[in-house]
């Protein structure tokens, strides 16, 4: 072979290993967790990305729930003192202030933390991305904060197998679940899988009842179950006055409650969305500004 033929080949394998390299996954990115408080996972580059300003309300404007508030208040803060804590699954009716509640209770912790107590971080990692659960926790496992891993409207449709890979982050594995993270999902489903799913399962296994057993047992790894029910009248109408007097809103109360009811009516529900949604389209009509 010749000294132009070596060449040329030469230069061919260099740029085949080049293309090669492109082509291969990107070793994830060493965060900087002093960047913020709460983060996004973005599980096709294994980075976390830093959020400078969280959507996000009070925790004492989250009303209609208190009974499941204090307990994800108080589950939350013995994971941040490094005790005990169970992942938690908050299931029920739309736009109860389920997210709401998960992102209000991770600043209240944060905001009451004694002393040089380090700070919780929160991950958000969307659904489509729940098969990089282990690669995210892989990440984050030998860091010094504590983590809750947050997924928000987590739910699987026919034929979705990633359930799997959250089984295994939540309880099972070898290394199990790291000792620094905790998974918090919210779902309008309880058992976060459709009925017809289950009953096809049902209808067309060998053994039925272990084809059900494989599906249910996915929400059973989470060691809380908080329910969210529809709010009654009353509620409904303390959320808009909690929002009301928060937000400095120069109306008298029964042009406030006569409003949001009728308000709710055009609607055809009643929630705490509906009500957030009611009072911004009233700031708009009396030309203020809701604070930050």
């Amino acid at each position: 072979m010749t000294d132009k033929a070596v060449d040329s080949l030469n230069e061919k394998l260099d740029r085949l290993i080049e293309i090669a390299s492109r082509m291969a996954p990107r070793a994830p990115e060493e965060p900087d967790l002093d960047a913020a408080d709460c983060f996004v996972w973005h599980a096709e580059t294994g980075s976390l990305t830093p959020v400078a300003k969280v959507n996000r309300v009070d925790l004492t404007l989250i009303r209609g729930v208190d009974r499941v508030r204090d307990i994800l208040l108080d589950n939350t803060r013995r994971f941040a003192a490094g005790l005990p804590a169970n992942n938690a699954l908050l299931w029920g009716a739309r736009g109860m202030g389920k997210s709401s509640l998960v992102k209000a209770v991770h600043a209240e912790v944060n905001r009451t933390r004694e002393g040089d107590a380090p700070v919780l971080k929160l991950v958000e990692i969307h659904r489509e991305d729940i098969e990089s659960l282990p690669v995210l926790m892989a990440l984050v496992k030998a860091a010094a904060h504590r983590f809750i891993l947050f997924c928000d409207d987590l739910s699987f449709d026919q034929d979705d197998t990633s359930y799997k890979s959250l089984k295994a982050a939540l309880e099972g594995g070898v290394e199990g679940r790291p000792e620094n993270v905790i998974l918090y999902a919210t779902s309008n489903r309880r058992h976060l899988l459709p009925r017809d799913m289950i009953e096809n399962e049902r209808s067309t296994a060998i053994n039925p009842s272990e084809a059900v057993e494989e599906k249910v047992s996915l929400s059973d790894r989470f060691g809380l179950w908080l329910g969210f029910h529809r709010c009654s009248q009353d509620e409904y109408l303390a959320m808009i006055d909690g929002y009301a007097r928060y937000h400095d809103l120069p109306v008298d109360a029964d042009t406030l409650r006569a409003e949001a009811l009728e308000w709710a009516t055009t609607r055809g529900s009643r929630s705490g969305r509906v009500a957030w949604q009611f009072v911004q389209d009233m700031a708009g009509r009396l030309g203020r500004r809701l604070k930050d």
